[in-house]
């Protein structure tokens, strides 16, 4: 197994001046396409055995009978994990002590409470055996019904949505402004179940040595996964060593620890022999999270002149049946458009799924394609271009809170996008245009928006005599190249040239690097290694300062610059020092430092804080079969301080496709009869292909922002889905002239209501 994966030797790329801002290519760029980079599934330890899950075939019921006798008279299956024989666990797998740690399904016993739910864990020799094993399990089952849908059972207002956020917030006599607007628009939207789909399945590579524990596992956050497992297993943390440099993708559903892995574990346990378990692709339909479906509804009010006098935006939407996560839908609400009333509530249904957990864009991308939608259609009501009128209702503060923003440069993004869209052009009626091939052509536009958000990490910086400087962090790179903005902001720090940096990171030993989630990462672990630098620096030019014998001695009070393995005085850079020379007269081989980072509460508690964008979207629709092409896509975003551009726009286009997939494509159906879904693949659960979105431009916004943090960084990772989800429905509307409040988008949407 590997250790950890270093970028020391990875090809260097040229710089100019700082690293920070540089559009550099990814350093592991060339280890992914040659193969080398090692992911969890390519660990084999000597002695591995293959488990495989049996998941139920019910959504709600219990096991009565599994036939473990032909599952282990199948040659090369070595035992059966069952409810009867699954080792035990220092804690109750159902027990939470924070609200990141949800309820697992790990064989604690024979209920059934979703489909798909892990039932038995097959282990053999080759992972052939384990799987004909598992089929050979054949279950029987006491079923009872399904409860499937937003309609299934008594619906309740939540304790909270989201991560501890109210579930009913307002601001302003909503109700009154209603009844004394000038008109009113009304309309319910509703979006469906979606799951994650990262290419890289779950899995897990588990290995024993006594009470240590040894673990090859995709993990968004490899502290809290570590602090998760030996608290289930009654271990130290620092017994449990966990490996993850690379993630073929998480969107959220890498971020806590789920049932699989933990299983994994156990199996590995209870046959003392090393263990790989992954997932097939229709058992990630299931235990390990999806975005929950909603139904919601907002009314707007209206004055005379098109200003919002009220907004109230309701959202309903489904948690399992023994854990709780709610979707936040409504709040995407508090931020955008001005107005002296808003009011935001949620109310759920149980029902029998696994637990919906983090998916990219958590509340924002569900309640952002119905705000726009309906921003949409007041814009239509009060006969104003859509641009126009959310101009009119610009927020100067956040509207829920009344807070200044730290930084807000939306103007500049809805100009600029615009502008290379080309929107004047646009027509305000629907219907007005077709392409050379007789296709209805349509506009639409959205507001993006996502909060800034940032965590807590660590990060320890070392200089060497010969010059170079390593970066240690247990960061996690998702494929969105946060390995090579961090190394940007770690020779950024340390004075370095990039090449002379050594970049460490993926595994739990390092410094924790806090979650790489909520469009945080590169704020969190970039903060920790920015101060880390600052850190050996400042004890680098303590050193040279107070030293006779250096050319910076005395400079204490004017300070020094570090650039280019180089101490150099403020006030005269002609008398600078290498930090070769200076170690090498103090003696030392190395230099260390520590870097922490967090959140400053004087700042949140002053500021809103957010980053913000615009999205222009054009669709061409077949007047005959009703069929939606997404043909361009602008966005502009302004999101604080630009690491990597290069990275930053690939960040954008990937959220521009999956705010298209939201509209037109993703979709889980579920047998409403067995709670089952029945589209648990890559060919029936729709994701774009490249001739599903052929043009996506991304346009980066300059933005100072002094308060969000030191570096001034904001998250680009999932702003983009919450402008262009809504863009594109619009866009639908404005060439059919139809207005479809469900999504995806259906063909035979169009076609019922009246012919194209």
């Amino acid at each position: 197994m590997t250790r950890e994966i270093s970028l020391a030797n990875a090809p260097a790329h040229a710089r100019h001046g700082s690293s920070i801002g540089q559009p550099l290519t990814r350093r592991d760029g060339v280890l992914k396409v040659t193969g080398a980079a090692r992911y969890a599934a390519d660990n084999h330890p000597a002695g591995m055995l293959h488990a495989v899950l049996a998941v139920s075939s019910i959504a709600r019921g219990r096991v009565t009978f599994l036939d473990i006798e032909a599952a282990k008279g199948h040659p090369g299956v070595v035992e059966v994990m069952t409810p009867a024989n699954r080792p035990p666990l220092a804690t109750d797998p159902d027990e939470k002590s924070n609200p990141f740690m949800f309820r697992l399904d790990v064989l604690q016993n024979d209920l059934v409470r979703y489909a798909n739910q892990p039932i038995a864990v097959v282990i053999a020799e080759t992972l052939e055996a384990a799987t004909e094993g598992a089929a050979l399990l054949s279950p029987q089952y006491e079923t009872l019904p399904a409860r499937v849908g937003l309609d299934a059972g008594e619906s309740f207002m939540p304790p909270a949505v989201g991560v501890g956020n109210p579930a009913r917030l307002q601001r302003g006599d909503v109700e009154a402004a209603l009844a004394t607007s000038a008109s009113r628009v009304e309309a319910t939207y509703e979006t469906p179940s979606q799951y994650h789909n990262a290419m890289e399945p779950h899995a897990i590579v588990a290995a024993w040595d006594g009470d240590a524990l040894s673990i090859d596992t995709p993990s968004q956050a490899l502290a809290m996964a570590q602090g998760r497992i030996a608290g289930l297993f009654g271990i130290a943390p620092e017994k449990i060593h966990i490996r993850s440099p690379f993630l073929g993708g998480g969107f959220g559903s890498k971020g806590l620890v789920s049932g699989p892995q933990v299983l994994g574990i156990l199996a590995a346990r209870l046959v003392g022999r090393p263990v790989k378990l992954v997932l097939r692709r229709e058992q990630m339909y299931g235990p390990v999270g999806h975005r929950a479906p909603t139904r919601q509804t907002l009314r707007i009010g209206l004055d005379s002149e098109g200003r919002m006098t009220a907004l109230a935006h309701h959202a309903k939407t489904t948690s399992s049946t023994f854990d709780d996560f709610f979707e936040p839908a409504a709040d995407a609400s508090h931020t955008l458009y001005a107005s002296p009333a808003i009011a935001t509530s949620h109310e759920a249904v149980r029902v029998d799924t696994g637990t919906p957990l983090f998916m990219r864009a958590p509340g924002e991308a569900t309640g952002s394609i119905a705000l726009e939608s309906a921003i949409d259609e007041a814009a239509w009501a009060c006969g104003l271009d859509p641009l126009a009128f959310r101009l009119k209702n610009y927020a100067e503060v956040e509207p829920i809170s009344g807070k200044p923003f730290s930084s807000k440069a939306l103007r500049e993004c809805y100009a600029e996008g615009a502008g290379r869209f080309g929107w004047s052009g646009r027509p305000l009626a629907p219907r007005q245009m077709r392409d050379e091939a007789g296709f209805l052509v349509g506009w639409g536009m959205g507001t993006a928006t996502f909060p800034a958000l940032m965590f807590q990490a660590e990060a320890r910086a070392v200089l060497r005599r010969d010059g170079t400087g390593v970066m240690e962090t247990g960061a996690q790179d998702m494929g969105q190249g946060a390995w090579t903005a961090f190394a940007q902001i770690a020779a950024d720090g340390l004075g370095l040239d990039i090449e002379q940096l050594e970049f460490k990171a993926g595994t739990s030993d390092l410094p924790d690097a806090g979650i790489a989630g909520g469009s945080a990462h590169t704020a969190t672990a970039g903060m920790a290694i920015h101060c880390a630098g600052a850190d050996v620096i400042a004890r680098l030019a303590d050193l040279a300062t107070g030293d006779e014998r250096s050319p910076l001695f005395g400079a204490g009070n004017a300070g020094v610059l570090a650039r280019g393995g180089r101490l150099i005085r403020r006030d005269d850079e002609s008398r600078s020092e290498s930090y070769a020379d200076i170690l090498a007269r103090a003696g030392l081989a190395e230099m260390e430092g520590r870097g922490r980072s967090a959140a400053d509460p004087a700042a949140q508690s002053t500021y809103a804080m957010h980053a913000h964008g615009a999205v222009f979207a054009e669709v061409k629709v077949d007047p005959d079969l009703g069929q939606i092409r997404v043909t361009r896509l602008v966005g502009a975003f302004a999101a604080g301080r630009v690491i990597n551009p290069r990275l930053v726009r690939s960040q954008y286009y990937g959220g521009m496709i999956w705010g298209a997939s939201f509209t037109l494509h993703e979709h889980a159906v579920m047998d409403r009869r067995s709670g089952r879904i029945l589209n648990a693949d890559l060919a029936e659960y729709h994701v774009p292909v490249n001739a599903d979105v052929p043009s996506v431009d991304a346009l980066l916004i300059d933005e100072h922002d002094p308060h969000v943090n030191a570096l001034g960084i904001k998250g680009v990772g999932e702003i983009g889905i919450t402008g262009t989800a809504g863009a594109v429905a619009n866009a639908v509307w404005h060439a059919t002239g139809v207005r479809v409040r469900r999504f995806p988008i259906r063909i035979d949407d169009l076609l019922a209501p009246a012919a194209l």
